[in-house]
């Protein structure tokens, strides 16, 4: 974000030695409290002045509770403020979903943070969490896409999905939905579908990259939510291409790289992150 020019203030809710993909870490996590702490020392100063609010992991629900609290106050102040949220809460592996997260977040967030939310961003399998009903095809996905603006956001992109495209199981298939209410009350809804090609291995960080660099490309593009996600996807397969190539070479032939080679180079990456060449197109539906 800093690098595509917006001033960023952020608040660690977790300060770890390293993310959670290496077998240990050590480190604290943010209670509800001390983050309270820190928006008052914001708000002692006036500078709680803020045009996006970006969320995404977090392992606690008083703290998710005490977020929403924040937007709703920053809201008030700005009513044009964006909250963009990452509502990080599991994953499918093999076709079968998990979360990673305790189980008590998803009554926040699907009662209290995503009717709050202006941009939501969760893959498949949170999609389905925060509906209650399963996607097998594009068109459920369109509902369950459906049922979530319906609970507030204007723009959803299920960031990954399980679903068959035309480019075939080498692909990874995303789906944007984009409704705003036009001068005469009515409303437009522009949905596009992304086919990106799959990149053999686990990375760590993929969601908050997508979901960073969503909120920059739809505020330089704000009702083309075909080209945002076209660069957001471009620059993701920039940087996934890249990481995969240096860990593959630092692991040497035959081996499988481990998590310190798979760290995302984001900072070899900072021309594409910028100005990304666009490598993926999408569909308009």
């Amino acid at each position: 974000l800093q690098v595509l020019g917006f001033e960023v203030d952020t608040v660690n809710s977790v300060q770890f030695s390293n993310h959670t993909g290496y077998a240990h870490w050590k480190g604290q996590v943010l209670n509800s409290d001390e983050l309270h702490e820190l928006y008052e020392g914001l708000k002692l100063n006036k500078v709680n002045q803020y045009d996006y609010v970006l969320t995404g992991y977090t392992r606690d629900t008083s703290f998710l509770a005490m977020v929403v609290d924040i937007v709703q106050e920053l809201k008030q102040q700005n009513s044009n403020l964006v909250y963009v949220c990452d509502p990080v809460m599991g994953d499918k592996w093999n076709g079968e979903g998990s979360m990673y997260v305790p189980k008590d977040l998803l009554p926040v967030y699907r009662d209290k943070v995503v009717p709050v939310a202006d941009i939501i961003t969760p893959n498949q399998f949170e999609a389905e969490l925060l509906t209650g009903r399963k996607i097998h095809t594009e068109k459920e996905a369109l509902e369950v896409m459906d049922m979530l603006h319906a609970m507030g956001p204007e723009t959803v992109v299920i960031t990954s999905s399980d679903l068959q495209g035309a480019l075939g199981n080498d692909h990874l298939i995303a789906l944007g939905s984009h409704r705003r209410t036009k001068a005469d009350g009515s409303k437009m809804t522009q949905r596009i579908r992304v086919e990106s090609p799959k990149v053999d291995a686990v990375f760590v960080g993929t969601g908050d990259l997508f979901a960073a660099m969503l909120l920059a490309w739809t505020h330089k593009h704000p009702n083309n939510l075909k080209v945002a996600c076209e660069k957001t996807v471009s620059a993701m397969q920039h940087v996934l291409q890249r990481t995969i190539k240096s860990a593959k070479a630092q692991a040497g032939e035959g081996n499988k790289p481990n998590s310190a080679q798979l760290e995302l180079r984001m900072v070899q990456s900072k021309k594409d992150i910028e100005n990304p060449e666009i490598i993926v197109k999408a569909t308009v539906l």
